[in-house]
């Protein structure tokens, strides 16, 4: 099995380093999605939140902020790593 691996690798290099470029913009891509559909339900908690006792003012706080903001982080940078090993292999 593993030789088979390996002319496949050495037929067909270009394919395999695009599929590593799949592999990394797969969990990035999901993970931006969850965490713009978390911001999106919490906004929408907050909303009702507001409707429902107008006298206070409820508000996210700082802990989930930074986690969002490090998702959205990790996120863009695994898609940049996706690209980059995607760039990489038209050239080879």
């Amino acid at each position: 099995m593993s030789l088979h691996l390996m002319t496949l690798f050495t037929a067909h290099p270009a394919k395999l380093i695009n599929l590593l470029a799949l592999l990394f913009a797969f969990p990035g891509s999901w993970l931006l999605h969850a965490t713009r559909r978390r911001e999106l339900r919490a906004q929408a908690s907050l909303a009702a939140q507001r409707q429902t006792r107008p006298s206070d003012e409820p508000t996210v706080d700082w802990a989930t902020l930074r986690m969002n903001r490090f998702f959205y982080r990790f996120g863009f940078a695994c898609l940049g790593l996706a690209l980059l090993v995607s760039w990489i292999s038209t050239r080879v």
